[in-house]
């Protein structure tokens, strides 16, 4: 069985920076990381915290590059910490993730970033800064996946602070033969995705056939939905991914990009697709036929026709699927690990068939194979 892994990750080393990026150009945005030491670690065992030694904090410049990432989340985090220290190891090399992807039999993998992401999109960050580290990233992954460009195929990421640079980073992605971007599904310095000063870019999507993924995450620092509200780990992590996957795709609909761009694909991960029904069925049969003459400039059908005409979206191992299997069918489904995170590291893709019982095996090999490379151009 051929398996497409669509959201496999890397483990960004500080190395790299230093590397592809000349400190002097990042106005003072340079990655560090802060280290524990024994007398901290001391002086918390006194205060009754857990005698362990924590993982480096990662600094931009003088701001952390994860919100909420206190000292209760940083001991929590280095008690699981042995549980994905080797996935966390192999993630770190091109060699190490085939080795990976050979355990786990997985065929063909799509590289997604971990930590850059967070510095990109980092709302400190002034917009010079961030595109250059989209664009050394960039340069890095290209480096990295030719160690097997049949394996490891990469997916660009864009910076979204200067919208004025969008047109010109998607043409430098599709010259180097990529299919696929990856950005936030929230709004980045007050933008959202509909915003007017985006058009151009969605037409450089369109234009240069590249595939637009969604990926969301706990901790940024920015404008995630819940972090008005909530500081845990726990209600953020509950917020981040599947609430902005579904604003994002009303996002995308009141604002008539989905209209405007019939021939763009919209890809939605790590956060599972059972969300999509009920929210298709609400938008379908509530809002859509609410107040006909505030929507029929950009919604000119059911918001579900434009989901199964432009949309495709991560399956997670074990959840329910039947009534979203019924609204869009599995012909635009696809699966990703989301290797090497801990949150994800339970679920085994041997399992899928028993996890899965709403799907026959013609349609896991589909979602496993064939839509992946319908999508993504394999």
């Amino acid at each position: 069985m051929i398996v497409i892994d669509c959201d496999r990750h890397i483990m960004e080393e500080l190395g790299m920076w230093q590397q592809y990026l000349k400190p002097e150009t990042l106005n003072g945005f340079e990655i560090r990381l802060e280290t524990d030491s024994d007398e901290k670690r001391e002086k918390r065992a006194r205060d009754g915290f857990a005698d362990v030694s924590l993982p480096p904090t990662y600094k931009v410049g003088d701001y952390d590059i994860l919100s909420n990432w206190g000292l209760e989340m940083q001991i929590a985090t280095a008690l699981i910490e042995s549980s994905s220290g080797r996935e966390r190891s192999l993630a770190k090399t091109p060699a190490g993730q085939i080795v990976s992807m050979n355990e786990t039999n997985i065929s063909v993998a799509l590289i997604f970033p971990t930590f850059t992401g967070y510095i990109v999109n980092h709302e400190k960050v002034d917009p010079k800064t961030s595109l250059q580290y989209a664009q050394a990233y960039n340069h890095w992954l290209q480096d990295f996946c030719s160690f097997d460009q049949s394996r490891l195929i990469p997916v660009g990421i864009v910076s979204r602070h200067d919208t004025r640079s969008l047109k010109q980073q998607v043409e430098e992605i599709s010259k180097k033969g990529w299919r696929a971007i990856t950005i936030r599904p929230e709004p980045i310095l007050g933008k959202n995705l509909s915003h007017p000063d985006n058009e151009a870019f969605w037409q450089a999507c369109e234009d240069n056939d590249i595939a637009v993924t969604f990926h969301g995450g706990t901790h940024l620092q920015g404008q995630t939905v819940g972090i008005d509200r909530f500081t845990s780990r726990f209600s953020l992590h509950a917020c981040s991914h599947v609430m902005e996957a579904q604003m994002a795709f009303i996002d995308l609909l009141e604002g008539g990009v989905l209209e405007r761009h019939p021939k763009l694909q919209f890809v939605f991960l790590e956060a599972g697709c059972s969300w999509v029904a009920g929210l298709l069925w609400r938008l379908d049969n509530i809002c859509y036929n609410e107040f006909p003459s505030l929507t029929e400039g950009n919604i000119k059908m059911h918001p579900s026709e434009y989901f199964k005409r432009q949309c495709w979206v991560a399956v997670e191992i074990g959840e329910p699927i039947a009534d979203t299997l019924k609204a869009i069918g599995h012909e635009k489904l696809i699966f990703g690990s989301d290797f090497p995170h801990p949150d994800h590291l339970h679920f085994d893709l041997k399992q899928i068939a028993e996890e899965l019982p709403e799907l026959s095996q013609t349609q896991i090999n589909d979602i496993l194979e064939t839509n992946p490379k319908r999508l993504f151009k394999l």
